[in-house]
This record gives C-alpha cells, sequence and structure tokens, in this order.
C-alpha cells in the first residue's frame, strides 16, 4: 500500500469517526470549536509520543544491531531533522490548543503544570533541531571520513572502531567529541519524551472509560 493509499485510509477512518460524533447528531454541549481544539491536540500529542517512543526505544537500537554502521549513521542523519521536526510542530500544536483550552489566569495549578510540561518539550525538540543535531551530523561526517582511511565502518557494532581508537589518535578525539555531543542530544530527547510522559498520565486522569 502507497503513502498515498494509506493517507487516504486514515482520513476515511477520521471522517467516520466525526460522522458518528455526539456533535455531528445535534449535541449543543460542547462547542465545535473546543471540540476541534481537543482533537487537535489529543492528535498532535499522541503522534509526539508515539514517534518518541518509537525512535528512542525501538527503531533506533534496532537499526543500530542490523546494520553497517556507516550506513546507520547515514541513515540517522536523514531521519532524525525529519523526526525532531515532526515532534516539534506536534508539540508547538499541542501547546497552543492547550494553552487556548485553559488560559493560564483561570487554569489550575495542575494545568500549568501541564503547559509547562508541553512547553519543555517543544524547547528540548528545538534544542536537538537546531543546535544539536547538526552539530552531531557534522561530527559523524568527519569521523566517517578517518574511518574509511582506516577501512572501518562496514561492520555492525563498534568494536572495529574501538580497536583503531587505541593507536590512532584523531579518531579516539573524535569519538570523545562525538560521545559528548551525542550524549547531550540523548539527554534532550530523554527530556522531552519524559515530559510527554508526564502529560499523558494527565490525560489517563482525565479519561472517563
Amino acid at each position: 500500500m502507497g503513502w498515498l493509499s494509506r493517507f487516504l485510509v486514515a482520513v476515511t477512518f477520521f471522517a467516520v469517526g466525526v460522522l458518528f460524533s455526539p456533535e455531528t447528531f445535534g449535541s449543543q454541549s460542547v462547542s465545535h470549536l473546543s471540540v476541534y481544539l481537543k482533537l487537535a491536540h489529543i492528535l498532535c500529542f499522541s503522534t509526539a509520543f508515539g514517534a518518541a517512543l518509537w525512535v528512542t526505544f525501538i527503531g533506533g537500537i534496532i537499526m543500530f544491531k542490523n546494520l553497517p554502521r556507516h550506513q546507520f549513521g547515514n541513515l540517522q542523519s536523514k531521519m532524525f531533522p525529519a523526526y525532531f521536526s515532526l515532534v516539534g510542530v506536534c508539540c508547538a500544536v499541542s501547546v497552543a490548543a492547550f494553552g487556548y483550552l485553559h488560559p493560564w489566569k483561570s487554569a489550575s495549578t495542575a494545568e500549568k503544570y501541564q503547559l509547562g510540561f508541553l512547553l519543555s518539550s517543544f524547547a528540548f525538540n528545538l534544542t536537538n533541531l537546531f543546535v544539536f543535531t547538526p552539530m552531531t551530523i557534522e561530527m559523524m561526517k568527519q569521523r566517517h571520513k578517518v574511518e574509511r582511511e582506516e577501512n572501518i565502518g562496514t561492520e555492525v557494532g563498534w568494536s572495529k572502531n574501538k580497536e583503531v581508537a587505541k593507536i590512532n589518535p584523531k579518531l579516539a578525539a573524535m569519538n570523545k567529541k562525538f560521545g559528548m555531543i551525542h550524549g547531550l542530544s540523548s539527554l534532550a530527547n530523554i527530556m522531552s519524551f519524559g515530559s510527554l510522559a508526564m502529560h499523558s498520565w494527565y490525560l489517563a486522569g482525565k479519561m472517563d472509560l
């Protein structure tokens, strides 16, 4: 199934959900704008949370354990800007919708905390997108060049890199710098995911199943 077919299927299910919603049958208990904002918030939050969960704990680990290291790095250099852009946009929409539904002056303490969590996730993603990711990609390209000169990088895992770094000071220095930048990027990503996880707990408490 192609991308367009998948998109049309998703839109169809969405349209059916709207068709059978209480508002469609004349319920006036909630304004249409409020419903649309809640929908935007839920869809964008769930997209951000799901993407962060998959990339951080599942997809990235599977790729690292099964792809040649340079191929893995090149793929990550294309995927992460798109990933942080997606999560950043979703967080921005969630912040806007939640902020509109819960104005600061009339919001409860819990609601203010939740807005803070969403803003934190948004900020961490922007930091990754515009600061850490470009630095990481540039450092990765430089290290790949040195590794190709040493005829390594086509293997899976770090074993050959560590062996060569013991006798190649330049590669060892690059490993240290890359590790520091990548560590900061990973920390920002985890903090963003943690902020989203805190908001998921809040949303679960609001559900009436």
